[in-house]
């Protein structure tokens, strides 16, 4: 099986590609994988590095809303599984065309591709912010969505067009929608590796608001298990939620990060909230569970503590990271935050 991967270089597209490369997925051994990922800022071939001279592994840097790259790579995969999105809710409130340019035309780009070359599958990575916020109760894959800031509007818009494409044109095309991700390679701009690597330079860590939004926590290892069950045994023209089974307020996070790095809570910055900062998020798995056997394997427990370790022991991979990108509106990616 040839696989297109775009974003490959990003947290959650390598930890894909590392995977189905070293055998580890369910039905990847023998896959050749082929990367499409412009290097943007969170962007990172050293999260390639372990594949860079694998004999079944290709990289070609490009932009996924450039149709002439996406048609020549696209030739010859038998799936695509696509990644590739601009993810930071900050940057996208500060900016949000880059964030339709990369998730919508992006998307259009590469479904026009796959149609032209009949691609076998196309999986759309997406995420459990295009229902907006929930205050109690969970979502269905049936579930309208309603987002509420520019990036999970970007991404709902990538959805729809990814259903459009099935419906339209028989594209064989399956959605997943994902929970909040954490685990090694993520870039320092996310919660968990920002308020980490700040805590192990002994820097104060900002917290938006009360701390009282919620969040369901899962590994990135489960997520690309989930999307791999997709790949071979999901139902065309489906979604499917991926769950981490575990959900925290963004105190209670707090604290246990807090904890893990042996800091206390007077390295806690209470700053002001986000616009629109959705209060709780939390998808029902029951139908990925039933129909092809997904469970996350990772507790929280351990996964956060392997995730310190690993940043603790990579400072090589975040510090150049960290001093080099600048800060975005609200949490960003301050090296310290003032009182």
């Amino acid at each position: 099986m040839r696989i297109l991967v775009t974003g490959g270089a990003g947290f959650i597209g390598s930890e894909y590609v590392r995977s189905a490369l070293r055998g580890d997925l369910p039905g990847s051994a023998g896959v050749h994988v082929t990367v499409l990922d412009l290097l943007t800022y969170s962007g990172n071939p050293a999260n390639l590095e372990e594949v860079r001279d694998h004999p079944r592994f290709r990289f070609v840097q490009g932009d996924t809303s450039d149709p002439v790259v996406v048609d020549e790579v696209v030739a010859g995969h038998d799936v695509i599984v696509h990644f590739a999105a601009e993810t930071h809710v900050d940057r996208s409130i500060a900016s949000a065309a880059r964030f339709v340019q990369t998730n919508v035309l992006g998307t259009q780009v590469l479904l026009e591709a796959a149609d032209r070359h009949r691609a076998g599958r196309f999986v759309h990575v997406s995420t459990d912010e295009v229902y907006g916020s929930i205050p109690e109760g969970t979502w269905t894959e049936r579930s309208p969505v309603a987002p509420n800031v520019p990036y999970a509007a970007a991404k709902a818009g990538s959805d729809l067009l990814a259903l459009a494409w099935h419906r339209t044109r028989d594209l064989d095309v399956v959605v997943t929608r994902c929970t909040n991700n954490y685990g090694p390679h993520q870039y320092p701009e996310k919660v968990i590796p920002l308020f980490v690597t700040n805590l192990l330079d002994g820097l104060r860590v900002p917290l938006y608001g009360d701390g009282r939004n919620v969040r369901d926590w899962l590994h990135v290892s489960d997520h690309c298990r989930a999307i791999q069950l997709v790949l071979l045994g999901g139902r065309a023209g489906e979604v499917y939620h991926v769950g981490g089974g575990t959900e925290l307020t963004n105190r209670e996070l707090t604290d246990r990060l807090l904890r893990a790095c042996g800091a206390g809570w007077d390295m806690v910055d209470h700053v002001p909230d986000r616009p629109n900062h959705d209060l709780r998020y939390s998808l029902d798995i029951t139908k990925i569970r039933e129909e092809l056997g997904y469970a996350p394997r990772v507790p929280l427990e351990r996964g956060l503590a392997e995730t310190v370790a690993w940043y603790r022991d990579n400072r090589a991979w975040w510090e150049p990271l960290k001093n080099a990108a600048p800060a975005v509106a609200g949490r960003g990616l301050p090296r310290r935050v003032t009182a």
